[in-house]
């Protein structure tokens, strides 16, 4: 009855933030021929779901210990609705930016919810399996924003499409608010002024600061790439077409479901043993580094597996999560969360913005962007990406328990 009543609500949730996460690597190539905006305000337009998503986060943390996962979710999935709705009758790039970020904000709880709805219904040593469960619904969105979207394009036009998915995220408000039950932890919480100390204790953590920068550089580079600039470089470096581009994302989609997975088992069997989770956070990333040096450098033979790889690998840097929230009490779940995600975001969106703004400086092709762009786009967030994690491994003495 849990997994009725709780874990499919958060976890639909989670499918459709990511699915408005990730529409513009497909919609793109239409946005830009019928607004006629650059590579640098796609990055924009793209990212800017992201900036407000994260603007949001910290006090979100406040709002979700305080009332609650359900009830905040039930409220700003009606602002998610009537963002889609706008981004749907959309006239000018300006109307989309603003659609885009009132969906963002909207959204923004739909992760962080869900990791704190099951923080409160399930048991500790099974957080990673579960943490890896809702970012895995988040791929199946991903999925759904490839391929499938594609597909439906042939039908139905990007402004139809977003009708659609605002009548869909205002029902499931609607569920949120008449049939998620409430956790009985729910409705006990802190005064501001303790809630307020929690934050200040997170801040004053340094392993938390190494993490979560951590996270936000690897998240720079994967999440932005993922969302937005796969497609469009398997278009302009690797010659292939809409529909080719779309099957390649759907591929490396797959690949990211499989990584959660992957990671969340291999964390929670060290969790039982007693071991630290960092190792393994640090090798996926430093794989995921592998695959990215070889995209930076032109790479183009099986290019849809190198990004599937480069994805795969990536999704080791969502076990912070899991390594910060065994330092803090449940009741800062929450605040803690949402403070990660913070720096998760604002990585996303000055990754997907950096990329546009690097593509404008070559003349834009008769079809796309300079594939020369690329080569330096793709460099820069691999150095953004590696410093991060090497700040991270020069403090690792910090996590000498798990």
């Amino acid at each position: 009855m849990i997994a009725l009543r709780v874990v499919l609500p958060f976890l639909a949730g989670y499918f459709l933030s990511y699915v408005y996460r990730a529409v513009n690597a497909v919609l793109a190539p239409l946005l830009v021929g019928e607004f006629g905006i650059s590579a640098q305000q796609l990055g924009f337009l793209t990212g800017v779901y992201f900036f407000s998503f994260g603007l949001f986060q910290i006090p979100l943390g406040v709002l979700l210990d305080r009332f609650g996962p359900r009830r905040v979710n039930a409220f700003l999935l009606v602002l998610a609705a009537a963002g889609a709705l706008a981004f749907s009758k959309s006239t000018s790039f300006e109307h989309l930016v603003l659609a885009r970020a009132l969906i963002g904000l909207g959204v923004s709880a739909c992760l962080m919810a869900t990791i704190q709805a099951f923080i409160l219904w399930f048991p500790p040593a099974r957080m990673s399996t579960m943490i890896a469960l809702a970012y895995s619904m988040g791929g199946l969105g991903a999925i759904t924003a490839s391929a499938p979207l594609e597909l439906a394009l042939r039908a139905f036009s990007w402004r139809e499409i977003f009708a659609f998915l605002a009548a869909l995220t205002l029902l499931l408000s609607a569920v949120f608010a008449l049939l998620v039950p409430e956790h009985a932890a729910d409705r006990k919480p802190g005064g501001l002024r303790e809630q307020l100390q929690g934050l200040a204790a997170i801040a004053r953590d340094g392993a938390f600061w190494r993490v979560a920068v951590a996270i936000g550089t690897t998240q720079c580079a994967v999440v932005s790439l993922f969302t937005l600039w796969i497609t469009i470089w398997l278009r302009d470096v690797a010659g292939y077409d809409r529909a080719a581009a779309a099957q390649g994302l759907a591929v490396a989609a797959v690949a990211l479901i499989a990584g959660y997975f992957f990671f969340g088992r291999l964390a929670d069997l060290r969790a039982r043993r007693g071991r630290s989770q960092l190792p393994l956070f640090v090798g996926g990333v430093l794989a995921a580094l592998g695959f990215l040096a070889l995209l930076a450098l032109g790479v183009t033979q099986a290019a849809v597996l190198l990004w599937a790889g480069f994805v795969f690998c990536g999704t080791g840097a969502t076990l912070g999560h899991s390594i910060l929230t065994r330092r803090y009490p449940r009741d800062m779940a929450g605040r803690l969360n949402t403070c990660i995600n913070t720096f998760t975001f604002f990585g996303i969106f000055a990754g997907q913005w950096i990329t546009g703004a690097i593509l404008n400086l070559w003349p834009a092709t008769a079809t796309g962007y300079d594939a020369r762009g690329y080569a330096w786009a793709l460099g820069t967030l691999w150095t953004v990406q590696a410093a991060g994690l090497a700040w991270l491994w020069a403090g690792r003495k910090r996590f000498a328990t798990p």
